[in-house]
């Protein structure tokens, strides 16, 4: 049975993870995005929403096997974290990256509930991570990059508080 202090560690995990505080949730920062809007990058910001959302897939889903695969290769960096072009690359891209990225985080929060995991253990393959760890990177790196995205979208006009 887990002891009072692990079952409080898991709660507050979770509650970061799925946008508690002053983070907003991802699903209202990509919700009701027009299409013509998601591979502009507004004038003096580096990214568009396509970019964005696409990078934070690819990050979480790294961290997400390399949580739980000790095969998994990481991709290059910075190239292999960021997609090739400010679009989508065909129709469907942005719902196919949004299905994969709420089904790698509910991986994440399925791991970090999971009785099983113990979060303080270092990762094997690792280098000194722990789940504990690789849970408040996805949480941070996600958190960072959906404040991105709604500036954005507040520079391009379809953000409303």
């Amino acid at each position: 049975m887990a002891s009072v202090e692990d079952r409080a560690v898991r709660a507050h995990l979770m509650w970061l993870l799925g946008g508690g505080n002053a983070h907003a949730p991802f699903d209202r920062a990509v919700a009701r995005l027009p299409a013509r809007l998601r591979g502009v990058r507004p004038k003096g910001l580096p990214y568009s929403p396509w970019e964005l959302v696409e990078h934070m897939r690819i990050a979480q889903w790294d961290i997400l096997e390399f949580s739980r695969n000790p095969m998994h290769v990481s991709p290059q960096w910075p190239a292999g974290y960021w997609p090739g072009s400010p679009s989508p690359p065909r129709p469907g891209a942005w719902t196919r990256t949004l299905a994969a990225f709420r089904r790698d985080h509910q991986a994440m929060m399925r791991l970090v509930q999971s009785p099983t995991t113990n979060l303080y253990a270092r990762i094997l393959h690792g280098d000194g991570q722990t789940i504990l760890r690789e849970a408040l990177l996805v949480a941070d790196h996600n958190a960072y990059h959906i404040g991105q995205l709604i500036v954005v979208r507040r520079q391009l006009g379809a953000w409303k508080d």
